[in-house]
């Protein structure tokens, strides 16, 4: 199976989904609305992307969601490496 070559939107977006659904498992009542809004508007932008009109499987989907925690570990390790 050849891996698909993803758009930089739509690693983006799916970064940032990936930070508000953090930040909503510890949101306080202030903070907890906006951010299922943006969680829901985040993933009806990953959802309807073009990029998803190319037939893409479902696999592909688990792809990017993979890709990208794995590109914020890297990142977090380099950024942990550089506190020292």
């Amino acid at each position: 199976m050849r891996l698909p070559d993803f758009p930089h939107d739509l690693i983006r977006d799916q970064h940032a989904w990936n930070v508000t659904y953090a930040e909503l498992a510890v949101a306080g009542p202030s903070t907890y609305a906006a951010l299922r809004r943006r969680l829901i508007w985040l993933s009806c932008r990953i959802a309807v992307h073009p990029f998803w009109a190319a037939d893409q499987s479902r696999a592909a989907w688990g792809e990017l969601r993979r890709r990208v925690r794995e590109a914020e570990r890297r990142e977090a390790r380099r950024a942990g490496e550089g506190s020292d």
